[in-house]
């Protein structure tokens, strides 16, 4: 079929030379309805730190700035990060990191409303909301759950660092207020998953049936101090340790895919997020992965959506069952949706 060879588009409206998408203005791209739903299990909105969240997660923009923008050139084929400039990754850091204080930037439009409203032209059914928290300096775990309350769209996360006082009481207060599992970034948080601090809010996640979700792997884009904790050998001491807690390896190990598929063949409590991968590993990942816990991700706002539902449906072409499964099937499994 015409361009499905091809991985490498002068930017990401070019994707409608795949038989899968078509053009919307302003600049939104749609997806055959006869290809979903779907389940992205990796978004974010706007995160916000030394102070309470300044942007307004209830307003609708025309058009969403991903980090990586839809006018920017695409390889489906390598790790998605590698798609960016030298300058692009000064403006995302700025926005990430010294903007995080203000309602400024790119991350205004990472909103709740330019979300919901990309998922339902790309027929994503629900997705997966993921904060991310420092102890005492943020709370984005409140401001996601209170925007998505009343979105049955959305699965909200809880986030919870292991450093905070009262570890069980904190999970206890975001599980009331819906949250539906727990974010863990060892690179942001800055906290290894096998120190006994982490070990000790699994256990406590266990007791409450909420999932694990990682971020699991090295970039080469975070700090060196990030990138140490983020190394896959640091993961198995808590999966192999928690076998009653679920985890699941956000973008399947980064950088190194390999030793993340080696976790997922060997424990049954490990499922495996496709968000950034490339082309290629997409395809190793339902050829070689565990059927049933392969799962659809996207890292929205960083990336556009169309962008990771294009490499499932490139590696999934001529396996539809497959595509079913890691598109919707599992992810409703794991979080009880219809």
């Amino acid at each position: 079929m015409q361009g499905m060879e091809q991985t490498r588009f002068e930017s990401h409206h070019a994707l409608t030379r795949l038989p899968y998408f078509e053009r919307l203005e302003p600049g939104w791209l749609r997806l055959d309805p006869a290809l979903g739903p779907a389940i992205d299990v990796h978004t974010h909105l706007a995160l916000a730190f030394l102070g309470p969240m300044r942007v307004d997660l209830n307003r609708a923009y025309p058009r969403t700035e991903h980090y990586l923008g839809m006018d920017h050139p695409v390889d489906l084929d390598v790790y998605a990060n590698r798609n960016f400039t030298p300058d692009d990754l000064r403006r995302m850091k700025l926005d990430l990191i010294l903007l995080s204080m203000t309602s400024r930037g790119m991350r205004r439009t990472h909103t709740l409303p330019n979300l919901l409203r990309e998922m339902r032209a790309l027929s994503i059914a629900h997705c997966v909301l993921l904060p991310i928290d420092l102890p005492l300096i943020s709370d984005n775990a409140g401001a996601y759950l209170t925007v998505s309350r009343g979105h049955a769209e959305v699965v909200c996360f809880g986030s919870v660092h292991p450093f905070s006082r009262g570890l069980a009481a904190r999970l206890d207060r975001q599980r009331a207020m819906g949250a539906r599992g727990i974010k863990f970034h060892p690179a942001s948080q800055m906290i290894a998953p096998d120190h006994p601090r982490a070990m000790t809010l699994y256990r406590l996640c266990a007791e409450r049936h909420l999932p694990v979700l990682f971020h699991c792997g090295p970039v080469d884009i975070e700090p060196a101090a990030g990138r140490r904790r983020s190394q896959v050998r640091l993961y198995e001491p808590a999966i192999a340790n928690n076998p009653d807690t679920t985890f699941v390896l956000g973008h399947s190990g980064a950088l190194q895919f390999d030793l993340a598929l080696d976790l997922a063949r060997r424990y049954d409590n490990v499922w495996l997020e496709s968000s950034s991968q490339s082309l290629t590993n997409v395809r190793r990942l339902v050829a070689d992965g565990p059927p049933r816990r392969v799962l659809f991700g996207s890292d929205w706002p960083f990336y556009s959506q169309a962008m990771s539902l294009a490499k499932v449906l490139l590696a999934t072409e001529s396996a539809p069952d497959a595509r079913r499964a890691m598109m919707f099937d599992n992810a409703a499994r794991l979080f009880g949706l219809a």
